[in-house]
């Protein structure tokens, strides 16, 4: 066999189970030097335990890896890296209070003599940032970034290393459609230089443009190997699920205008948002769209009282001022955060504590908590919901993200609100969990609640939103609904392309 044939690393017959519980069964992979090999599947196929595993993160229960032909075992993965393979993780690993360049120079510092060379460190960092479509001062500390931002440092800090094997763990979950261009482009180059690149989306156009193979797993097993140019994205869903995906959106009946619940006017968050007003009427999903940065975030954070802000805030016409979220809680307004893992979640916690923490009040009997009423609502979450897990002993932190963000919905839905805020409601979720996440929320405004829906996929928000508020540089760009509920209308509100081209007009 020749060199170009022998994989670089290669997985033989992979398993690996968490005590009776197998979590992968016998997988097979081989990444080849010059291709993209995306894996597929939905939340809970084993794909992050696969490439804990491929990374030198976990060990495999049975099985073996092999390198250029050779079995290896990592010891860990320091290890994996020293022999080339870098993980892009999904969740951000940085140092929240350092810059960009020092977290990118982390145990890696380049010295100038006896001192840190920050200079050269600082240049450096800029270059590899701007190499991924972004221009990130390296001197700015993380915590001021966006997540989309902090992705990107995170994405350059693991190219920095030589590599030969890179593995990416949904890259683009909290990218812009610019910043994912650019990042493909990027992918398509490490490639092109010979290396291997493991691509893990669920984003399946993506993978589409990307992959040159693409392997399917389904509860643990590998269902194939494919070429890429042999699937469509239906193709892909089919396989994954293991049944026909064909309407994506829930049906949404048109209704008569209801009266407004939530009367914001005139909302500021300093170096966010300026003099943005909007209204949310009963049983009506309002999405707000936009590019990453626009504010629509720290919009929703100001007037749930999460960040300082003013605003003139109307709740069923009883003027409110929210001074923290428990503020807002208790007037029946609830916040899904789109940073479920930091912000929505004890991830080292059990699947009860999350569930009920909220609404912990609900659970107290004298002094003691009601376990056996606690336990009922797990039950029930786990029914409502469908929250899979063949263990439920387990923390939070071992869902899958799908999962994760079922049980961040049910802990939500027992404060019984009526209004619901969700930021980023699929992002890292499959197509399958996509599905059922949209029903979940039609069903909540079938059912008399308002629905806030934020997110960067214009194709969600145009499949399930009623109306869509499009934001610009902190401020509200315009309103789209009916027929100008399309990509090419928020695009240009989004953009200010629409003033461009009045402008000219």
């Amino acid at each position: 066999m020749s060199d170009m044939l022998v994989p670089l690393l290669e997985a033989r017959q992979i398993s690996r189970s968490f005590g009776p519980v197998e979590v992968l069964k016998g997988i097979d992979l081989s990444l080849r030097s010059g291709e993209v090999h995306a894996i597929i599947g939905e939340n809970g196929a084993g794909k992050s335990t696969f490439m804990k595993i491929l990374s030198g993160h976990l060990s495999p229960t049975s099985g073996s890896l092999a390198m250029g032909g050779a079995e290896v075992t990592f010891r860990g993965p320091v290890d994996a890296e020293s022999r080339g393979i870098v993980l892009v993780h999904q969740e951000i690993l940085l140092a929240p209070d350092l810059t960009v360049a020092q977290n990118i120079f982390l145990g890696r510092e380049v010295r100038n003599g006896l001192t840190l060379d920050d200079r050269f460190m600082s240049a450096k960092a800029h270059e590899a940032v701007l190499g991924l479509g972004a221009d990130i001062d390296p001197n700015t500390v993380v915590n001021r970034l966006s997540i989309a931002q902090r992705q990107l440092v995170q994405i350059a800090r693991a190219l920095a290393v030589p590599h030969s094997v890179v593995i990416f763990d949904e890259p683009t979950a909290s990218l812009t459609t610019t910043e994912t261009d650019a990042l493909l482009k990027v992918i398509a180059g490490i490639r092109d230089k010979g290396a291997a690149v493991l691509y893990i989306s669920h984003r399946l156009p993506e993978v589409k443009t990307i992959a040159d193979r693409v392997t399917v797993l389904r509860d643990g097993r590998r269902v194939g190997t494919y070429d890429a140019s042999e699937l469509d994205a239906g193709d892909m869903a089919r396989l994954m699920v293991g049944r026909d995906v064909n309407k994506l959106y829930p049906d949404r009946a048109q209704t008569a205008e209801q009266d407004i619940v939530l009367d914001v006017k005139n909302a500021s968050v300093p170096g966010y948002v300026r003099d943005a007003s909007f209204a949310l009427r009963r049983a009506e999903i309002l999405g707000f769209g936009g590019l990453v940065g626009a504010g629509r975030t720290e919009l929703m954070e100001g007037v749930l009282g999460l960040r300082s802000a003013s605003a003139s805030v109307t709740l069923h016409g009883r003027p409110v001022h929210f001074r923290s979220v428990k503020d807002s809680m208790a007037a029946g307004i609830v916040y899904l955060s789109e940073d479920r893992k930091g912000k929505g979640l004890l991830l080292g916690q059990n699947l009860t504590i999350n569930l009920t923490l909220a609404g912990l009040n609900r659970f107290v009997r004298g002094f003691l908590i009601d376990k056996s009423h606690e336990k009922q609502a797990l039950d029930q979450a786990f029914t409502d919901f469908d929250i899979r897990t063949g263990n439920r002993e387990m923390n939070a932190g071992q869902l899958s993200g799908g999962n994760q963000q079922k049980l961040l919905l049910a802990k939500m839905m027992l404060l019984q609100p009526d209004i619901v805020v969700i930021d980023e409601p699929t992002r890292g979720i499959d197509i399958g969990t996509k599905e059922q996440i949209y029903r979940f929320i039609a069903e909540l405004a079938h059912s008399g609640k308002s629905v806030i829906v934020i997110s960067s996929e214009m194709p969600e928000l145009i499949g399930i939103c009623d109306r869509i508020i499009v934001m610009r540089n902190g401020e509200i760009a315009g309103e789209v609904a009916g027929e100008r509920m399309n990509e090419d209308d928020i695009v240009m509100l989004a953009t200010g392309a629409n003033q461009l081209t009045q402008l000219s007009a």
